[in-house]
């Protein structure tokens, strides 16, 4: 369904000012919720938010792509956002991210012992390339390259150490 709705909604986001970042369609607390998340270079504030609400709003009446009821929230994807799309992983290299796995993964270094297994789910790193058939490579505080396949990656986001 996000498949269908982005075509409908990213021309209107983006006469609004902003870039639609991402969409998402939950069910929390026995209500649906399409969320979008849009930003922009500095950021986006309350204004932004509100323009992009009205003007998704009405082509969402329009149109009525989504059969069932639903809330609609248009926010910022935050600081520690998510990265989801091969154009997300490309922008974000040289950053440091929180790759999290669906299933264990060991070293893919040919130096490597054979009996290394970490069974590790979770690499913290900066994200020092994203190519074109989807392999993630992620260098992490002790040096190790980590390569996966963006289909092992069941959630990467941006890590942010120093908040103030």
């Amino acid at each position: 369904m996000i498949g269908a709705l982005e075509p409908l909604i990213t021309p209107v986001v983006e006469d609004s000012g902003v870039e639609l970042y991402d969409i998402e369609f939950v069910k929390e607390g026995g209500s649906r919720i399409l969320r979008l998340f849009i930003d922009k270079e500095g950021g986006v504030d309350l204004n932004d938010c509100e323009r992009v609400s009205r003007a998704v709003s009405a082509v969402l009446d329009e149109h009525d792509p989504i059969e069932t009821a639903y809330r609609l929230q248009v926010g910022s994807p935050g600081i520690e956002r998510r990265i989801v799309k091969p154009s997300h992983f490309r922008r974000y290299v040289g950053h440091k991210v929180l790759v999290k796995l669906f299933a264990p993964h060991s070293p893919q270094d040919p130096d490597a012992a054979e009996s290394v297994t970490t069974g590790r789910k979770k690499f913290t790193g900066v994200l020092s390339e994203y190519d074109d058939t989807g392999k993630v490579t992620l260098k992490d505080e002790d040096g190790q390259i980590w390569i996966f396949e963006k289909k092992q990656v069941s959630s990467c986001r941006l890590v942010v150490d120093d908040v103030i």
